[in-house]
């Protein structure tokens, strides 16, 4: 029997194809949330007067929290529901544009690629996921490679 998921399968997958996630605004209470929870309290991210003499004049949100977001984002589009068995790697992860307090974010992967694994039951697929602000400057930029779930019918041929 097939699993039944709302998710996309390794099968379903195009080369080429575009997901593009809703947005979301990062607030301050995201930034001290994520500093409380990782305990990185560097002072980019938790002094505004420190920030004040940065070129940016205020905190910025974490890497890794921008990272956390998009996955969020990702998640909510549905794509991975119950087809999605594992995150394998993340390469060339390039923060490119600060986010901070107010930045209205969205993702914008693309499948470069798609491979089968070596069990039947499932295969890779290589996204570029691209962080994009409200004002369409690049936050963040990256690629990915999932292990998703096949269909039973692809497994079969």
């Amino acid at each position: 029997m097939e699993h039944q998921s709302r998710g996309l399968y390794f099968d379903d997958f195009e080369i080429g194809q575009k997901i593009i996630t809703s947005a979301r605004t990062v607030t301050s209470t995201d930034i001290v949330n994520f500093a409380c929870l990782s305990g990185d309290f560097n002072d980019v991210h938790t002094n505004h007067e420190y920030c004040k003499t940065t070129q940016w004049g205020q905190p910025l949100a974490h890497g890794p929290l921008v990272y956390a977001i998009m996955a969020g984002l990702q998640y909510a589009t549905g794509v991975n529901d119950g087809t999605l068995l594992a995150l394998l790697e993340v390469e060339r992860w390039r923060m490119l544009s600060p986010v901070v307090h107010g930045d209205t974010i969205h993702v914008v992967s693309t499948v470069l690629d798609k491979k089968e694994a070596s069990k039947p039951d499932r295969g890779v697929v290589t996204f570029e996921r691209v962080c994009v602000k409200q004002d369409g400057t690049i936050a963040q930029q990256l690629t990915t490679k999932a292990l998703y779930r096949r269909r039973a019918s692809a497994q079969a041929a």
